[in-house]
């Protein structure tokens, strides 16, 4: 169960970031209106985020790479999935979530657009920062 809950995560964390980037993009085109197509899309990445929360969560409490044994403060590996992993992804899912609420009642176009270009891309540089890539050796694959 773990391992199927570790690659689901980690496979849909490429779902997340391919509709931040896409819900990025359609905001920085400034279009002149805010259409239904715009509210789906950055709700749907919203959705997927709060997914991946839930999916964390769940893996937090049962992955063996969440241990609090004495000293986990100078592991690098049980310090960034105990502490910084979960913190900046909860930070960058409630920024958002704001952003999304925010750019709902918002009256203008130009501003919903502005406020989702806002605050996702300061959310899509927390998650980026906090995804454990093979590089950093946390123990963490592509997939």
């Amino acid at each position: 169960m773990n391992s199927i809950l570790a690659h689901t995560h980690s496979g849909l964390r490429w779902v997340v970031l391919g509709l931040m980037i896409y819900a990025l993009l359609n905001a920085f085109r400034k279009k002149e209106t805010y259409e239904k197509s715009d509210r789906l899309l950055n709700m749907f990445t919203m959705v997927s985020l709060h997914i991946q929360l839930v999916l964390g969560l769940v893996l937090y409490f049962i992955s063996s790479k969440v241990s609090f044994v004495e000293g986990w403060m100078k592991s690098p590996s049980l310090r960034f999935y105990g502490m910084e992993h979960i913190s900046l992804m909860i930070i960058a899912i409630v920024l958002v979530t704001i952003g999304h609420g925010k750019a709902k009642r918002a009256s203008e176009s130009a501003k919903k657009h502005r406020t989702i270009a806002l605050y996702y891309s300061f959310a899509l540089l927390l998650i980026l920062a906090s995804i454990p890539w093979p590089f950093r050796n946390l123990g963490a694959g592509w997939f």
